[in-house]
């Protein structure tokens, strides 16, 4: 691996699984923001890998299991050269009614629909979509470490939460991956989360990967 290759990589925690530095997340390849193309999609999925994007970001939510699907008909005979991303959490009830569940039984469920979507027989990066207000963080965790001990899933990640969240969730289980907005116009995550990302990467023995002045 040349210099070059190793500045554009990430190692994910302590799990010594290397993670392309820039990522393809997919949401707007399953009806949103416009009409969906399944053929370009895929045409943009296989050239992302070819120019070294290794880390493909879908979830069960996008496109309610058809971006999950069209990730995997795009990667077919390619899963090796990836990391997959993925995501539980969104539920879907009468009239269309948008909520969230963390319970330990749905997202063992969730995980295993999840495989047969992408076909694979494990997830790299499995996160948490949103926080459910009715289940405490540590159950949810909980269960996503018994994904990891059963082989399914490699690493854990959580999207959008506060610091104390992360602080009793990593306590469970090491969190590898937050999600969270962060743009040029969106920059509160600096002040709320970069300390406790820092904070973590100290209890691990590691030192931090930030250098701020």
């Amino acid at each position: 691996m040349s210099a070059r290759d190793k500045f554009f990589q990430r190692q994910l925690g302590a799990t010594g699984v290397d993670a392309a530095a820039m990522a393809l997340g997919c949401y707007s390849m399953s009806n949103a923001y416009g009409k969906r193309s399944d053929v370009e999609s895929k045409k943009v999925i296989q050239q992302a890998v070819d120019q070294g994007i290794g880390l493909i970001d879908t979830a069960d939510y996008y496109g309610w299991g058809h971006n999950e699907q069209l990730v995997a008909s795009a990667l077919q005979g390619r899963r090796h050269q990836v990391l997959l991303s993925s995501k539980f959490g969104y539920v879907q009830g009468e009239g269309g009614r948008l909520s969230v569940c963390g319970a330990p039984d749905y997202l063992r469920k969730a995980c295993d629909a999840s495989l047969r979507r992408l076909n694979t027989d494990h997830i790299d990066l499995y996160f948490q979509h949103r926080l459910d207000p009715n289940v405490p963080i540590e159950d949810t965790v909980g269960a996503m470490a018994d994904l990891v001990q059963e082989g399914k899933v490699r690493c854990l990640g959580l999207c959008e939460v506060a610091e104390n969240t992360l602080r009793r969730a990593h306590a469970v289980h090491p969190i590898t991956a937050v999600q969270a907005e962060y743009s040029l116009w969106t920059r509160d995550v600096e002040a709320r989360m970069c300390d406790v990302y820092d904070e973590l990467e100290r209890r691990a023995g590691r030192p931090p990967r930030r250098h701020r002045k």
